[in-house]
């Protein structure tokens, strides 16, 4: 078990002709930008049968988290996907991580 975090998940809507192949392929080609950023633990890509993406976003803060999700971000996932991404914090009292 580990000390408090903050959870974000963010939803978005893919666009109706977007396959759930050309979604990872998105997804996978922004993995790289995540590496490195301050105070993201980890990050998990979402997709589900009904045609909804997203992330579940485990960080250090909700400081270091909210500096991230900047306008700039949230552009970026307006201009893939066609539609403004939903985000909503937890938080993370407790983590059990079995890795």
């Amino acid at each position: 078990m580990s000390a408090k975090s903050i959870v974000a998940i963010v939803r978005f809507d893919l666009p109706a002709d977007m396959s759930a192949e050309e979604a990872a392929r998105l997804f996978e080609a922004s993995a790289p930008r995540y590496q490195g950023v301050d105070g993201l633990i980890r990050k998990y890509y979402l997709l589900d049968e009904d045609r909804s993406g997203g992330g579940c976003y485990l960080w250090e803060s909700r400081e270091k988290a909210e500096a991230f999700y900047g306008d700039e971000w949230k552009s970026g996932i307006e201009e893939r996907f066609g539609n403004s991404p939903v985000l909503t914090y937890f938080d993370a009292p407790v983590i059990v991580d079995n890795c």
